[in-house]
């Protein structure tokens, strides 16, 4: 079956962040057991990323390199934020490296790398993890299928089989 809008694809890939001199750094990979599934063209997924599996079918394989401004945009320099020490008096300092999950004034939820905890507050940088990067992926589709009414109405998939996972 060939991969379209509301279909679950299951895909297997490896990442890498390709960087200025060429060389590739490895960023992740699924394994065997685990492919990747999600629901395709409801904007779950960079629209580039999407646009490169239209069309292909289970077994196909296929290679491709995404721009920063095709992926998560270029750094953004001042997107770093002051966070005072009094959110964490609950939950204690967080690690420098800590992924906060945190909500923007209107409301929007973000992430946030810890990159400084002093006694005053914690410093983060609220850019997405791949800004900045040439994301390039190894792929191979394990399976596609139409979702089932339950997925497209809950926005996501529930597996390659359609069943929600526990």
């Amino acid at each position: 079956m060939t991969i379209d809008k509301n279909h679950v694809v299951a895909l297997h890939y490896t990442l890498n962040a390709i960087e200025e001199n060429g060389e590739k750094t490895f960023i992740e990979k699924t394994d065997a057991e685990n492919p990747f599934t999600f629901l395709y063209g409801v904007g779950m997924m960079l629209p580039k990323f999407e646009e490169h599996l239209q069309g292909m079918v289970a077994g196909d394989q296929k290679s491709f390199t995404i721009t920063p401004e095709e992926g998560y945009g270029d750094i953004i320099e001042n997107a770093i934020a002051q966070l005072p020490a009094e959110m964490f008096a609950q939950s204690g300092m967080p690690p420098i490296g800590a992924m906060l999950p945190l909500q923007d004034a209107q409301g929007n939820h973000v992430s946030g790398v810890v990159l400084e905890v002093t006694p005053e507050g914690v410093t983060v940088d609220l850019n997405h993890p791949m800004a900045g990067k040439t994301l390039h992926f190894d792929i191979e589709v394990a399976s596609t299928r139409p979702a089932t009414e339950e997925e497209l109405a809950h926005g996501h998939a529930h597996g390659a089989d359609g069943n929600e996972e526990h």
